[in-house]
């Protein structure tokens, strides 16, 4: 059986919690956060601009060499402006399971995002995630932590503080 992999990252946004949320909880700006070779789209035909407990969101991606993916997540889980979870029902993984922390600091907003997967194919799916995958989604949330600096600021003093294990 292949292991369940994990993800953490942890960044510094020097605005309000009220600007964050907005921002990070509608699910059209994932793809202004997805670095373009991915090509990720939303392709929901009813996607409210926030996220809410049971809203189904799906999308395409190419995630490795240009081949098409579908993918489905629910949000299953949702406080507003502390946190939000969703997690895959149909796609590439065997597991998804995606949250998203928001904590008040003084000057801004620490966004934690922690994430759980698992690789389908049994042994084949371990040696897929240390060969490719967990590569991809490294560069996916270093990306995203340079995407999120471009569009809200630098905090002062921080480096990219992803954990992959």
């Amino acid at each position: 059986m292949s292991k369940v992999y994990s993800i953490k990252a942890v960044q510094k946004i020097p605005v309000d919690i009220s600007v964050a949320w907005s921002f990070f909880s509608n699910p059209r700006n994932l793809q202004n956060i997805t670095p373009p070779d991915v090509d990720f789209k939303v392709i929901s035909e009813y996607v409210d601009d926030s996220m809410y407990p049971g809203q189904v969101i799906e999308y395409r991606l190419k995630p490795l060499w240009g081949i098409p993916f579908y993918w489905m997540t629910e949000i299953t889980h949702v406080r507003d402006k502390k946190f939000f979870v969703d997690e895959e029902r149909f796609g590439p993984y065997s597991f998804w399971h995606h949250q998203h922390h928001f904590t008040v600091i003084e000057g801004g907003v620490e966004m934690t995002d922690i994430v759980h997967y698992k690789v389908a194919g049994w042994f084949l799916g371990d040696v897929l995630n240390s060969l490719i995958i967990r590569k991809q989604l490294r560069k996916i949330f270093s990306f995203r932590f340079k995407a999120t600096e471009e569009r809200f600021g630098n905090w002062p003093g921080q480096t990219e503080n992803i954990a992959i294990s």
